[in-house]
């Protein structure tokens, strides 16, 4: 048993940064921040989502980082970022446009990955003046915008007002989660990964949501019932890509589906066979060649052009 808020060693252990900043949203939480791999290489902005950290980017952040400056950050409440009793798609909103403005120089470009609740942070936030300045591009992982619970298959039963209920007290339960044991593997792994998952998977997974305090899992758990953001869908007019895994059971496929038909501009959904709802940590190289590959069509650094150094920066 574990307490551990992350693996130590192996592919989804958490790479050194080369540097890290606190940012201080609009009302004042403190986010916590990473900046990995070379100044003034093209760069990548990671959100995550409930219950997780930046150690869940750890696959993609050690493959980019060798010629991307990645950045990412822990939503206020998780990781590093304190909590804060601001809950909401608005402080979510605040938070991001907050990381891009001290991280990204004025008219800079980046690459913006969301998974899960990081998606739906984009979503609140396409419309916010930081976001239309800096999003090159954007890649969404199993994520969606409205009508979670209703949707969520994490109860083998039929849809419906039977199923909805007893799905939302499941998730938003105060109950604390307590120590990774080889029954909370298998009942994390049933519930947010594939069968095909690997034990690595599952226990990089594992440590990581477990770490997240009960009340800021409840606090996020409110949020994501309620959520509607169809609006925001509409205001993401970049080039979208989206993600998601077939046997995802907290925004299975129809949530895509719905993303991708009510986005301005979807260059591409790609359903994963038999993968559930962590799909960084299950695909690491398939996401990470998403984000690469968008970065190299989107941003002018990523295809030889001039990156804007450090010194130029405001």
């Amino acid at each position: 048993m574990s307490r551990l808020p992350h693996v130590a060693d192996g592919p989804y252990a958490p790479p050194v940064p080369a540097r890290e900043l606190t940012v201080t949203a609009a009302d004042g939480a403190r986010i916590h921040v990473e900046v990995h791999g070379p100044e003034g290489a093209p760069a990548v902005v990671l959100a995550h989502g409930w219950c997780c950290s930046t150690a869940f980017w750890a696959a993609q952040i050690r493959e980019l980082a060798a010629d991307h400056r990645v950045i990412a950050y822990d939503q206020r409440g998780h990781g590093r970022s304190p909590a804060n009793p601001a809950y909401g798609t608005e402080p979510l909103a605040d938070d991001l446009e907050a990381v891009l403005d001290a991280t990204l120089a004025p008219g800079e470009r980046a690459v913006i990955a969301g998974h899960s609740m990081g998606g739906m942070t984009l979503m609140a936030a396409a419309g916010r003046p930081a976001v239309r300045e800096h999003a090159a591009a954007v890649l969404l992982c199993s994520t969606g915008s409205a009508r979670l619970v209703a949707s969520a298959t994490v109860l083998p039963m039929r849809a419906g007002r039977v199923r909805t209920w007893l799905t939302r007290r499941i998730l938003g339960s105060r109950a604390p989660l307590g120590p990774v044991t080889p029954l909370a593997r298998r009942i994390l792994k049933y519930g947010t990964m594939g069968p095909g998952s690997g034990p690595d998977m599952v226990e990089a997974c594992a440590r990581i949501v477990h770490a997240c305090p009960s009340r800021v899992r409840h606090g996020w758990s409110q949020v994501l019932d309620l959520l509607d953001l169809d609006h925001g869908v509409r205001e993401l007019r970049m080039p979208v890509e989206i993600v998601v895994g077939t046997a995802d059971r907290l925004t299975p496929p129809v949530q895509a589906r719905a993303l991708a038909a009510a986005l301005p501009d979807c260059v591409g959904l790609t359903e994963l066979p038999g993968l559930g709802h962590m799909t960084p940590v299950e695909a690491p190289d398939l996401v990470s060649g998403k984000i690469r590959a968008l970065a190299a069509t989107y941003i002018p650094s990523a295809r030889g052009e001039r990156a804007v150094p450090v010194e130029e920066r405001a």
